[in-house]
């Protein structure tokens, strides 16, 4: 028989082996913890691991998604993945329960339910994965363990002592108070749930973080799901390939193989995996080349596609938007370390909507910010910003003879913010009035080469010289303009207050009578924000 390729997608076919995972041995636990920022997740997984992580990150956000493994006194295995807390990291986030089994949610016993809580609550269904209940920080005054599980029950996470089916420990992060009953209810779970795992074969999992290192090229923080990842294996994860050159596991020690449910970073791979795609070993280089190049093609045809789809606007539309006022745009060029971290800043910018101004971003990449980025942020007139990276020696040398800012950020909360404050300049400001005073015009009084002058009482409030006025007769508007001179007995003054008698006279106008009123207000402009 000749064999016959029907269509292109065929080559997808047969990548990753339809085995039973029944049939094979007992694996660990995929736990990811999940909870609101500043609830305590990463101190917890550190007093778990005993470890210091917290130092290493700013502002006490986790910025990638970390795996980590340990075993416990009994010799038995738990895989942890950390996700960032943050909003923005949801489209991560999201991914990320994916590939779990146990979702850990810690809830801070003095702060209970918010949003991301609910948002990590609504991913653990979505993915019917079973929740343990963490309430964090019982050591803290207080903490009102009780309430969350009441708050809880709106989300219908009803809880053990409740009647329910959520197991819920109180733990302290800080005092590393009930850990081990937090581990023995996970393994509890897992025993429930029969994990197993395929360890022959060609492996295959998931990529969790990819980023470019100086000195060691591209590298791919994954998780093996099946089978045993090895050095020289041949790897196609997304549209990139390469050959296993080193594995690292996550304390950093160099090792031969991954079996199922352990995480390592990969070296060897041609270019950047996003994070969420799926890696299969396939036999050849050849093989390897076929499966990303088909990727390739296919990506470009669905980003064509929905370019076709969606209403894109091209350079020239936006400046003619701009030109008539219709629109502002912040150009931005954006390099960071990681892919998550740069997926999660553009959602972020994209959902920052407004009818007036708009942030896009020209370019977007991972690794340091080089001299062709400044060279199109000198043509596109755009803000530079760094996360997490920095700027090479040619960069530096073009930012500084152009006079162009290199904004450097380690937190994500602090670029959106520069952003949105960015955004506000570009808006027209808001005129605001606010109204000063009354006076009703008693006597008019003719004088040569100056015209009408009317003499006033003021009835309310005061009256300022160069203050707006409007002319009010049988309270109707008949004019509006600005006040010229303001004089008390026969003297200019600055302002009048009420009770007082003046003289005043409108800026090239005079249709007034004795009876009108004249109203006094000033015009402020503010400053508006996003």
């Amino acid at each position: 028989h000749t064999v016959k390729r029907v269509s292109d997608s065929d080559v997808e076919i047969g990548l990753i082996d339809n085995l039973d995972d029944s049939k094979g041995k007992a694996r660990a636990p995929i736990v990811t913890i999940m909870g609101h920022v500043d609830h305590g997740k990463t101190s917890l997984l550190d007093a778990i691991r005993a470890t210091d992580v917290v130092g290493k990150e700013s502002g006490g956000i986790t910025q990638h998604i970390g795996a980590y493994q340990i075993e416990t006194t009994n010799q038995q295995k738990i895989t942890f993945i950390d996700t960032p807390g943050h909003a923005a990291f949801s489209s991560m986030r999201a991914r990320g329960a994916n590939i779990t089994d146990i979702i850990v949610l810690v809830v801070a016993a003095d702060d209970s339910v918010m949003p991301q809580t609910i948002e990590a609550i609504q991913h653990a269904k979505e993915a019917s994965v079973p929740i343990v209940l963490a309430i964090n920080k019982i050591d803290v005054e207080g903490s009102n363990p009780t309430k969350v599980k009441q708050d809880l029950l709106q989300h219908d996470i009803v809880t053990e002592d409740m009647g329910g089916e959520v197991v819920v420990v109180e733990v302290s992060a800080i005092k590393k108070k009930n850990l081990d009953e937090l581990i023995e209810s996970i393994l509890l779970q897992a025993e429930l749930l029969d994990l197993k795992a395929v360890y022959e074969g060609p492996s295959s999992g998931v990529v969790l973080e990819s980023r470019v290192d100086i000195g060691r090229g591209i590298v791919s923080n994954i998780l093996v799901s099946r089978g045993t990842l090895k050095i020289g294996d041949i790897v196609v994860a997304g549209a990139n390939w390469g050959k296993v050159r080193a594995l690292m596991n996550d304390k950093g020690e160099r090792i031969d193989s991954a079996e199922p449910t352990v995480p390592v970073e990969v070296l060897g791979l041609n270019d950047i995996p996003q994070a969420g795609d799926q890696y299969a070993v396939v036999d050849s280089e050849y093989r390897a080349r076929e499966v990303a190049n088909y990727r390739k093609q296919a990506a470009l045809k669905k980003n064509n596609q929905s370019l076709r789809g969606a209403e894109v606007i091209s350079a020239d539309q936006m400046l003619n938007q701009i030109k008539e006022g219709k629109r502002k745009i912040l150009p931005i060029i954006l390099k960071t370390d990681v892919h998550g971290s740069m997926e999660a800043i553009n959602s972020s910018l994209k959902e920052i909507e407004h009818e007036e101004v708009a942030a896009q971003v020209v370019l977007s990449g991972v690794g340091a910010l080089n001299e062709s980025d400044l060279m199109l942020a000198l043509t596109s007139n755009a803000v530079v910003m760094g996360f997490n990276v920095r700027a090479d020696m040619p960069a530096k040398k073009i930012a500084k003879q152009n006079s162009i800012e290199i904004k450097y950020y380690s937190v994500i909360y602090e670029l959106i913010d520069d952003v949105k404050n960015l955004l506000s300049g570009l808006m027209a400001p808001i005129q605001k009035e606010s109204f000063l005073g009354y006076a009703s015009i008693k006597k008019i009084f003719k004088i040569s080469k100056v015209g009408k002058i009317a003499g006033c009482e003021v009835t309310e409030g005061t009256v300022k010289k160069g203050a707006k006025v409007r002319l009010l007769r049988d309270n109707v508007v008949i004019h509006e303009g600005d006040l010229s001179t303001l004089k008390h007995h026969q003297n200019e003054v600055k302002e009048v207050k009420q009770g007082v008698e003046c003289g005043m006279s409108l800026a090239n106008y005079d249709n007034i009578k004795e009876g009108d009123i004249i109203e006094c207000f000033e015009i402020k402009s503010e400053k508006r924000t996003l």
